[in-house]
C-alpha cells in the first residue's frame, strides 16, 4: 500500500497561532509612502496636468495637510510604479516640496487600470472636450476588450458586451454625460489635432465640431485654410453642410470657401454701436453701463410715444 504522506500539507507555526483578524489584515491593501521619483505617468494619459490656480491650491493644501487621499499605482516590469490615479496629487507634492506621497499599489491589467484611471478623473468640472473625448474612448475600448471583443479602429463605437448592455450604456451609468453625449464626445477624437485644439479653446463650438469630425483628415486640413482665408469658423448649419458634401464626395476647397464666406444669421441680427460715436452724447463721467441704461430708457420713452401717436 502506497504512503499518502506526500499529500499531507503541514500547517506552519505562524498559521496555527495567527488569528482570523490578522490573516484578513495581511490580505488588506496597504498604503505605502513611495518616492515621487519612482512614480511614472500612465501610458496615454489623456488628462492634462497644468500649473494653474487650481494646482496652486492643491499644492498649498498638500503643504498644510498632506495628501488626504492616497494615489493608486501598479508595479512596472522595468522598475518603479505606474500611476493609475493621482497625477495631479503627484504634481501638487512636487510643488509643495515633498519627496514622497501615499500610494496604494495594486496588480492591475491594462484594461482594469484604464477604467480606474478614467473614472478617477471624469467627475472633474474643468475637463477640456479633448480630455473627456479620449478618456471615454479609452474606457470604451477597455470595456470591449474585457467583454472579449477585439477593438476595431474606426468601427462601431457602441457594441454589446457579455451582459447584454451596450458598452456606452455601461460608461453612462457612472458618468456625468448621457449615452448619446458620450458617443458625441468620442466623435471628437476623429478631429485632427489643430481643429481639436480650436474646440478646447472655444474657437469652434462643440456641436459644429461633432459634425466636422465626419470629414476626412485631408478635408479637415483644407478646411483650416478656408477658415483662415475667410477669417471665420463654421456654425452648426455650415458644419452640417460640409459633412453632407463630404459624404457625397463633392467637398472641395471652393465649396468650403463659399460656405465659410457666408454671413451667419447671428451676425446679420447683431447691431453694433461704436463707443467713440456714443461718447459725444454723454457726460465724460458716464460708465458704459450708465450709457446703456440711458439708451434703453430713451428707447422705452420713444416706443411709448409712438404707441400714443398710433392710438390717436
Amino acid at each position: 500500500m502506497k504512503s499518502s504522506a506526500k499529500n499531507i500539507k503541514l500547517t506552519s507555526v505562524d498559521e496555527i497561532f495567527s488569528t482570523e483578524e490578522s490573516r484578513t489584515d495581511a490580505n488588506r491593501e496597504k498604503v505605502m509612502e513611495l518616492p515621487l521619483a519612482e512614480l511614472y505617468p500612465f501610458k496615454n494619459h489623456p488628462f492634462r496636468v497644468v500649473d494653474d490656480e487650481a494646482m496652486r491650491d492643491t499644492a498649498e493644501s498638500i503643504e498644510k495637510y498632506g495628501v488626504l487621499v492616497p494615489a493608486i499605482a501598479r508595479p512596472r516590469a522595468e522598475g518603479g510604479y505606474e500611476l493609475v490615479a493621482g497625477h495631479r496629487r503627484k504634481r501638487g507634492c512636487e510643488l509643495a516640496g515633498k519627496d514622497t506621497m501615499p500610494v496604494i499599489v495594486r496588480d492591475l491589467d491594462d484594461d482594469a487600470a484604464t477604467i480606474i484611471m478614467v473614472d478617477s478623473n471624469l467627475q472633474r468640472d474643468s475637463l477640456l472636450p479633448s480630455e473627456r473625448a479620449f478618456a471615454y474612448k479609452l474606457k470604451l475600448e477597455a470595456i470591449k476588450r474585457q467583454a472579449g471583443r477585439p477593438s476595431k479602429e474606426n468601427g462601431d463605437q457602441v457594441g454589446h458586451n457579455s451582459f447584454g448592455k451596450r458598452s456606452v450604456e455601461i460608461i453612462a451609468e457612472n458618468a456625468p454625460d448621457s449615452r448619446n453625449q458620450i458617443q458625441r464626445y468620442i466623435r471628437l477624437t476623429e478631429l485632427i489635432p489643430v481643429i481639436l485644439e480650436m474646440v478646447d479653446t472655444k474657437k469652434i463650438a462643440f456641436n459644429p465640431a461633432v459634425e466636422l469630425s465626419y470629414l476626412k483628415p485631408e478635408e479637415q486640413t483644407l478646411l483650416l485654410d478656408a477658415m483662415d482665408s475667410e477669417q471665420a469658423t463654421p456654425s452648426l448649419s455650415q458644419a452640417q453642410r460640409l459633412k453632407k458634401f463630404s459624404q457625397e464626395g463633392t467637398l472641395s476647397v471652393d465649396v468650403m470657401r463659399a460656405i465659410m464666406s457666408e454671413e451667419k444669421k447671428s451676425e446679420l441680427d447683431k447691431v453694433t454701436l461704436p463707443s467713440d460715436k456714443l461718447r459725444k452724447y454723454f457726460p465724460k463721467s458716464y460708465t458704459p453701463q450708465q450709457m446703456e441704461a440711458t439708451i434703453f430708457k430713451l428707447l422705452e420713452q420713444w416706443q411709448k410715444r409712438r404707441q400714443r401717436e398710433q392710438v390717436r
